[in-house]
């Protein structure tokens, strides 16, 4: 039986964890990542992810210290307006629009938007340059144990791996965080998101879009053209019957249904990628930090994808992490780094997850009251301009 030691383990390799291997490997720490399945690093191959991650400015300091962002930027998408729409009325067009410019607060744009699937690839190549960083895809985290010098972690090939930090980005079901006994508050809405991309007659202009009606939002973002058309992602809110009703509708009817529900702003809607279904929920586990263990990502928080919070936020743990460990590197993974891990990160997660789940909420009414009461909400937030700046800061993740 193997015995292997190394700086950290990262247990997870979805987009956080293989940004989280990239990141501490090219600090020069020895890094271990495991995944039980391997990446799927190709848009048409089977398990796809064809949602996309809008990385928001403050994001982009780690994606450049994680040498990712040199391979990224020749795919992104600027994002330089978020258009929030109300189609609430009694018929299902827009009656509100609002464009929250990133001219207004910066020189750079909000962000920039690309295909999960093919992060994946690109953050996988980056870790086969670096030799200080093993990843085993296929090779999943089996057992833990802490203790005050190290995480003792069993993998599924059989190697047993000692760490002075473990790091949980293992997902929502996080078998990790279930390892060290660590609760999670959830909350569930009965929603399903639909995830696709589509193709359109008229050019999205590096506009994000989210159309309010009920249900949930119906969220249009940029991506590069495909074959000449101007090409858009698209997160689909509903609730859950009907968004299965949605996913298996034939393609022509799908496409009618989706350009109504987008009010046409594009012209007719193309769908030009597999539909994928994926549950929504919030949660947020109790803590963030365990003995010689740090969670990120899905393992410490979850939320409905509004406003490009998820992932950014996911970074903005990354960030923390590595502030700490670049302050005290012979301490990484003892208590007071952990703690402090805890104390810098929980408590804005918990804002954040609050209001997503209170935008949801009301992106969901139904009641033509309640609609009137959330664009009149929209409007008069749009109209106060140092209200409008503020919160266009704290949707790209600055702290309140």
């Amino acid at each position: 039986m193997t015995r292997i030691s190394t700086d950290i383990l990262i247990s997870g390799g979805g987009v956080a964890g293989l940004t989280a291997a990239a990141l501490f490997g090219t600090e020069g720490y020895s890094v271990i990542c495991v995944d039980p399945a391997p990446p799927v690093t190709e848009e048409t191959a089977e398990g796809a992810d064809l949602r996309s991650t809008a990385f928001l400015q403050p994001s982009l300091a780690v994606l450049k210290a994680a040498g990712l962002w040199d391979r990224l930027a020749p795919f992104a998408t600027d994002l330089q307006v978020m258009r929030i729409v109300d189609a609430g009325g009694k018929i299902p067009s827009p009656r509100i629009t609002r464009d929250f410019n990133a001219t207004d607060v910066s020189d750079l744009p909000f962000g920039w938007n690309l295909p999960n699937w093919l992060l994946r690839r690109e953050m996988v190549r980056r870790l086969e340059d670096l030799p200080n960083v093993d990843f085993r895809p296929g090779t999943a985290t089996t057992g833990v144990l802490t203790r005050d010098a190290e995480a003792l972690v069993d993998l599924s090939d059989g190697t047993k791996v000692s760490a002075r930090l473990l790091i949980g980005a293992d997902g929502r079901n996080s078998p990790v965080r279930e390892a060290l006994g660590i609760g999670v508050r959830t909350m569930r809405y009965g929603q399903k998101a639909l995830a696709f991309a589509v193709t359109h007659s008229e050019p999205h202009g590096n506009v994000s879009t989210e159309i309010h009606r009920s249900g949930g939002p119906f969220t249009l973002v940029p991506l590069p053209d495909r074959d000449g058309r101007p090409c858009s992602a698209i997160v689909w809110m509903e609730r859950g019957p009907e968004a299965l009703r949605l996913a298996a509708l034939p393609e022509a009817e799908f496409n009618a249904e989706m350009t109504a529900r987008s009010g046409a702003i594009y012209g007719p809607l193309r769908l030009e990628t597999r539909r994928t279904v994926w549950p929504i929920i919030s949660q947020v586990a109790h803590r963030m930090s365990g003995e010689r263990t740090a969670l990120i990502a899905e393992a410490a928080h979850v939320m409905p994808p509004i406003g490009a919070q998820g992932l950014n936020m996911s970074l903005a743990d990354l960030r923390v992490l590595l502030d700490l460990c670049r302050a005290a590197p012979n301490r990484i993974g003892e208590d007071p780094m952990l703690d402090l891990y805890h104390r810098r990160r929980h408590p804005e997660v918990l804002a954040r997850v609050t209001g997503i789940d209170l935008l949801n909420r009301a992106s969901m009414q139904s009641a033509q009251p309640l609609r009137d009461l959330r664009a009149a909400g929209v409007a008069s937030l749009y109209a106060l301009k140092p209200v409008r700046r503020t919160l266009m800061r704290l949707g790209m993740g600055a702290r309140g």
